[in-house]
């Protein structure tokens, strides 16, 4: 009988501190789009290379070990790839279209200026609020800090009381006119450590680097909630977290995003950080040391319900059964390898394949690998590919924008990709020709530089993920795929 009710009570206790959590994701305007579509881009671009040229000029390129690395992954210059003949026949036939050259613009897995979903956090008691990107390309969490902005002189009570920091700090360290607080790393929400009764001081600091630009701050630890207050929060007490005091331009820029939620696995974290998500896992937090995440097609609407990521256990109203589990290549991302990508369906179509995919060696880089990114709005893949597609559809490179422009009419083809279990599948061209405003519309694809083993040869973004929801299974290490239910 004690055996029954010690099996009872543990049965219960574990419903009560194990369960499935669901937040709602919100769909924005990406920052290129913004730009692109109010003509800033091009300006935004040259000071983005200033910036990068300047640091290469005051800091030594040091390449960090794989294993090691402060940043996700850096892509190599598109100009790496050279067309190579075809050579298989038992295949469909293979595109012939010579790459064009595209300088030496590079596409990162961490370029966040593409970005159209976030979500809400909570940090702190009481709560407070941040509008962060959901991202399973990276691993580590931060927001701004109460001083993020501020000169680095100045001490904590000239942010925290005007009547004191008039008598005790310089004029530069009080930011109490309206104009100048705003435009503090971009007049984000900032999180104020006094405000929160479980907050606890870390006392090392933090330097993450990422295609899009670096945030730098000191590291503290507190209760993280993933999604909005009021709803059934996922609850993660002691959770280490980035407090940001430097942003460059691009975060101060988006004011769309707070900050940055890695959803990988630890070992891409930034000094080893716990993820928030392995925290909740090794608290056993979860049901299932998984989440699902499935994405709305929503077309240019800006501000309104864009998907839910389900913490703990599967989305069955959203998404259909599981197809397949793949297993991960890489459990630094959410990494895999699949076949090859096809033009259409049936027979007598092109298609792409790492067999025509040649590394700086001259070796094919075979197999494939992939990663699945919430935080890449298109599919990215190797130069000759992406051209090659490109001009099969009718879609062409521009320079300047550095995107692939189609007719907004145009008739183009699904796309299908293979995995070696002889599985398809279908990206419907619905998905891929996106409204850019004023007549023009992208083709979602962009291209990038060689994968190598760590580095992913192709990257399957928002595109992807909104036909079919994804497992991103940490514990058992594999992404499973499952139709969409409300896109297709």
């Amino acid at each position: 009988m004690n055996v029954l009710r010690l099996l009872i009570f543990s049965i219960i206790f574990g419903c009560i501190y194990a369960a499935v959590h669901q937040v709602t994701l919100k769909k924005i305007e990406s920052f290129r789009h913004r730009l692109v579509r109010t003509g800033k881009w091009a300006e935004y671009k040259k000071k983005k290379e200033a910036i990068k040229a300047s640091r290469a000029l005051f800091k030594p390129d040091i390449k960090p070990r794989k294993l090691e690395t402060h940043k996700k992954i850096e892509k190599a210059d598109f100009h790496d790839f050279e067309d190579h003949p075809f050579h298989k026949a038992a295949h469909p036939k293979r595109l012939h279209t010579k790459p064009k050259f595209h300088a030496s613009v590079s596409q990162n897995v961490n370029d966040y200026e593409d970005v159209e979903y976030v979500g809400n956090i909570t940090i702190g008691t009481p709560p407070q609020t941040f509008q962060v990107i959901m991202d399973t390309g990276s691993a580590n969490l931060w927001i701004p800090d109460l001083t993020c902005g501020m000169n680095g002189s100045c001490d904590k009570v000239c942010y925290t009381n005007q009547a004191l920091c008039t008598v005790l700090c310089l004029e530069s360290c009080c930011q109490y006119n309206d104009t100048t607080t705003n435009q503090r790393c971009g007049g984000k929400h900032y999180f104020d450590s006094t405000k929160s009764s479980t907050y606890q001081k870390n006392g090392q600091t933090f330097d993450v680097q990422y295609g899009t630009g670096e945030a730098e701050g000191f590291l503290g630890v507190d209760t993280v909630r993933l999604g909005d207050t009021g709803t059934n929060q996922l609850v993660i007490p002691t959770t280490t977290f980035g407090q940001a005091v430097e942003l460059d331009d691009f975060f101060e820029q988006d004011t769309d995003i707070d900050g940055i939620i890695g959803l990988a696995f630890q070992s891409l974290a930034v000094d080893n950080v716990v993820p928030p998500l392995i925290n909740a896992i090794n608290q056993h937090l979860l049901d299932q040391p998984l989440f699902m995440v499935a994405l709305y097609e929503k077309g240019n609407l800006d501000n309104v319900a864009g998907g839910v990521f389900t913490y703990g256990g599967l989305d069955t109203t959203n998404c259909g059964p599981v197809i397949a589990y793949y297993k991960l290549s890489n459990a630094l991302y959410f990494q895999y390898e699949f076949d090859y990508v096809q033009i259409g369906p049936g027979s007598g179509i092109t298609w792409e394949s790492c067999i025509d995919d040649y590394n700086q060696y001259g070796e094919p880089n075979c197999p494939w690998t992939a990663i699945s990114d919430t935080g890449t709005s298109f599919i990215g893949g190797p130069q000759s590919s992406t051209d090659n597609i490109a001009a099969e559809v009718g879609a062409e490179w521009d320079d300047e924008d550095e995107v692939y422009y189609i007719p907004c009419d145009s008739k183009a083809q699904d796309i299908l990709i293979f995995f070696d279990d002889k599985k398809s599948y279908t990206i419907k061209a619905k998905e891929l020709i996106v409204d850019a405003g004023n007549g023009k519309c992208y083709w979602a694809f962009f291209p990038m530089g060689e994968g190598d083993g760590y580095n992913p040869n192709w990257i399957f973004g928002d595109p992807f993920i909104r036909s079919y929801c994804h497992v991103f299974d940490l514990g058992q290490q594999r992404v499973g795929l499952a139709q969409s239910l409300v896109n297709n």
